[in-house]
């Protein structure tokens, strides 16, 4: 199964379904499962940005976050997502740029969660999956494979 590494919180974002558009720098052309990775990094304005707002509130919500809750994962594959679709953040038109056609729909919530800057790419996630028993895996940049059975008797 392919898998994409993410740094914390967005990881676990994704994985409680509150992040379901992923921004990244570079586009893919591959649809279909996507297991979600969390980095083995935390760097500490990644840390700070977790204790922050909206992002606090919604990973406590869920469970998460010392001392009320349960640690963010960290160098584990922690759910399980469709890829639907990759679409560019913005198009240009001459010298101006327009949103894509999704990036209108984006809430406030999605969009304090992601970089829609110009050149940008918007991963669409659907159907989330958390894994019951969290998997031990080292990322790695950019899409990598993971063996499809041993993700999927995590899913239970």
């Amino acid at each position: 199964m392919k898998v994409l590494t993410l740094t914390q919180p967005w990881a676990t974002l994704v994985a409680i379904g509150e992040k379901r558009i992923e921004t990244r720098s570079w586009q893919t052309s591959y649809r279909g499962p996507l297991a979600i990775h969390a980095a083995q990094g935390f760097p500490a304005d990644c840390r700070e940005i977790s204790k922050s707002r909206p992002f606090c509130t919604v990973l406590r919500k869920a469970g998460y976050l010392l001392p009320y809750g349960e640690p963010l994962p960290l160098g584990q594959i922690i759910a399980v997502v469709d890829l639907q679709d990759c679409q560019p953040t913005c198009i240009k038109v001459g010298a101006e740029w327009h949103r894509s056609e999704y990036a209108p729909s984006v809430n406030e919530l999605e969009r304090t969660f992601g970089n829609y800057k110009p050149g940008r790419w918007m991963w669409l996630l659907l159907n989330v999956r958390r894994l019951g028993a969290p998997i031990p895996a080292k990322g790695k940049l950019s899409l990598w494979e993971y063996p499809d059975d041993l993700i999927e008797s995590g899913l239970g």
